[in-house]
């Protein structure tokens, strides 16, 4: 016989328990496990006062931030999060701390192999309208700087320190002014900064986060500062680096080479090759032994004695012999003879030239994109394609809490930690 609901009664108290609504295979069990926050108290003793009331756990704020929230934990008020980002959490590099311990695990499970390491940089929107701007011709009254809000405050911090002339010639954000105007290829304009990875290829951990302005020299220069970092904090150096025609610049190849002794496996940047149809820089041999060129035809290009010390790096061929050479449409038909500027960082360049003909190299190729597939992860899975705090502070803390939740998602991944999963609710 069929039944019949007899009535509609509803429920008054509800007995939920989320252990038996979180598969325990997942991945969040993971994170929960392998994040460790027992140095962060003592990071951030000296920053709170040793009288008045208890303070919200800092450890809560960061798993809050990183793994969620258990559902008795009391929520903290969101004036509490904006306190401790803009206060304690910054003044004592309490995410940096958080992301090295991170990345000191992925090192202790053997995820990082330390032979090759990535780079690239991603461009994140910053928190600014495109309205609110002004261009480089106009002047700006920030008023009294005590006034200003924190992202102006520290902009003409790092103005009056940096002296730039040219920094008041770009378009800036009036509430952003740090953040770089810039468009990408076909879109509008706006308002962003670039987002920096070193990773190691062996996992694609993540070793290191900059911040930085959108330009090329910028993210050569943050390469340059995470690869001494990470040297430095954990005695670790490449046999080879990883990167786009971004870092093949001269400069950077003599840093790599010189230096670092770090093979470039980077596309080298060339800017002396033509496209009209005459000899490039490459059609010319160079004789370092006797410190000049050799053209097609045979004849030599020499540093002049007039120009050595204006430029010791130029090579100029002799007038009477480019005249009379029958390959001179060929090689300067504008030109009464031909010259070749030499960068001080050719012979690194050279280097890098050698590696992009190997097998390695070619390898290499495929490996970067472990470091495009962490850029697209940050901005498809975690939404961070545009930043909720300002200036060049709040762009570091998000990128260092974004990559620490990436590495603890890739450790938990790779690891596939078996055994009794960890409570979320605590006993």
């Amino acid at each position: 016989m069929m039944g019949q609901q007899s009535g509609i009664q509803e429920q008054l108290l509800f007995c939920f328990s989320l252990e038996n609504h979180v598969p325990k295979d997942h991945l969040l069990r993971g994170i929960h496990r392998l994040l460790d926050l027992g140095d962060l108290r003592q990071q951030l003793f000296g920053f709170y006062s040793p009288m008045g009331r208890p303070s919200i756990d800092p450890e809560l704020m960061i798993r809050m931030l990183i793994c969620g929230l258990d559902l008795d934990d009391p929520v903290p008020d969101h004036s509490t999060f904006s306190k401790n980002r803009h206060g304690r959490f910054r003044e004592s590099q309490a995410f940096r701390l958080l992301f090295e311990t991170v990345l000191q695990r992925c090192m202790a499970e053997g995820l990082v192999k330390g032979e090759g390491f990535a780079t690239d940089a991603s461009i994140i929107k910053a928190d600014a309208q495109r309205q609110h701007r002004v261009e480089g011709s106009e002047t700006v009254d920030w008023g009294d700087p005590e006034q200003a809000s924190r992202p102006v405050r520290e902009y003409l911090t790092a103005l009056e320190e940096a002296n730039d002339p040219q920094e008041s010639a770009r378009t800036l954000s009036l509430t952003d002014p740090a953040a770089t105007w810039t468009a990408a290829p076909g879109g509008p304009a706006f308002f962003a900064y670039c987002t920096n990875y070193l990773i190691d290829l062996e996992a694609g951990i993540i070793l290191d986060v900059e911040a930085s302005t959108v330009n090329k020299a910028a993210e050569a220069k943050a390469t340059r500062t995470m690869i001494d970092r990470v040297e430095d904090k954990f005695d670790l150096k490449p046999e080879h680096l990883v990167g786009d025609t971004n870092y093949g610049t001269a400069t950077m190849f003599g840093w790599l080479v010189d230096e670092k002794d770090i093979e470039p496996h980077v596309p080298v940047f060339e800017k002396s090759e033509r496209t009209d149809g005459t000899f490039g820089r490459s059609d010319f041999t160079f004789d370092a032994e006797n410190n000049r060129y050799i053209c097609p035809a045979g004849k030599f290009l020499k540093t002049a004695w007039r120009s050595k010390k204006k430029n010791p790096y130029r090579y100029r061929a002799s007038l009477l012999d480019c005249q009379s050479c029958p390959l001179k449409s060929q090689c300067c038909p504008n030109m009464n003879h031909r010259q070749i500027d030499r960068s001080p960082h050719e012979s690194a360049r050279d280097v890098a030239r050698a590696i992009t003909k190997t097998d390695a190299y070619k390898q290499s190729r495929k490996e970067r994109k472990k470091v495009e597939m962490l850029f697209a992860h940050l901005k498809r899975i975690l939404r961070v394609d545009k930043l909720r705090l300002r200036g060049f502070s709040g762009a570091h803390d998000e990128f260092l809490l974004a990559a620490t939740a990436q590495n603890l998602r890739r450790m938990a991944k790779r690891l596939a930690i078996n055994g009794p999963a960890p409570q979320l609710i605590p006993a």
